[in-house]
């Protein structure tokens, strides 16, 4: 999610307004939904202090905004909650463990849930020796490539694509 984007569901979040947004970030009240819905929409992009003081109005750290970056743990651990606010992911925990689970009540998370369901299938198999540890990566580092298990993301050949275009393309030409 860009950091518009984040701004935005924040904003939504705590019931704010573009305007009531701006206003509070410093913006003159004639032009602060306009500056906002600027950002909202990746129009422009807001500055490092502009961030700082969103962050302020918004209550919510510096990195909940951004784009995070998933080299650090707690850029990670930002990722983990914008996953959790688009696709219903969740902290558990089992037996000791920490766990993540899917909310299969989002709307958005049923093909990801069929992902998910098909990388456990391939770490169990790695994980039994059915299949290679480079068998594994290969998998995973090419996905959805040589997953053969869901039919969420095939695609037809180059070749059938060219020659369903050719087709098409004669089909409207006697139209």
């Amino acid at each position: 999610m860009a950091i518009g984007e984040r701004i935005r569901f924040i904003r939504n979040l705590r019931g704010m307004t573009q305007k009531w947004l701006g206003i509070a970030v410093g913006f003159p009240e004639k032009t602060a939904d306009i500056r906002m819905a600027q950002y909202e929409s990746g129009t422009r992009t807001p500055k490092e202090d502009l961030v700082k003081t969103l962050s302020g109005v918004l209550e919510v750290s510096p990195l909940a905004l951004g784009v995070p970056d998933i080299d650090s743990e707690q850029g990670l651990m930002h990722t983990l909650f914008a996953l959790e606010d688009l696709y219903g992911l969740r902290v558990d925990t089992m037996d000791e463990d920490v766990c993540l689970r899917l909310d299969k009540g989002k709307s958005a998370s049923a093909s990801l849930s069929e992902m998910l369901t098909t990388w456990a299938e391939q770490a169990e198999k790695y994980k039994c020796g059915e299949i290679t540890k480079e068998e594994y990566d290969q998998w995973r580092y090419n996905y959805p490539k040589f997953d053969t298990t869901g039919d969420f993301h095939k695609l037809p050949s180059q070749e059938l694509s060219d020659v369903m275009m050719d087709v098409f393309k004669d089909k409207l030409k006697d139209m």
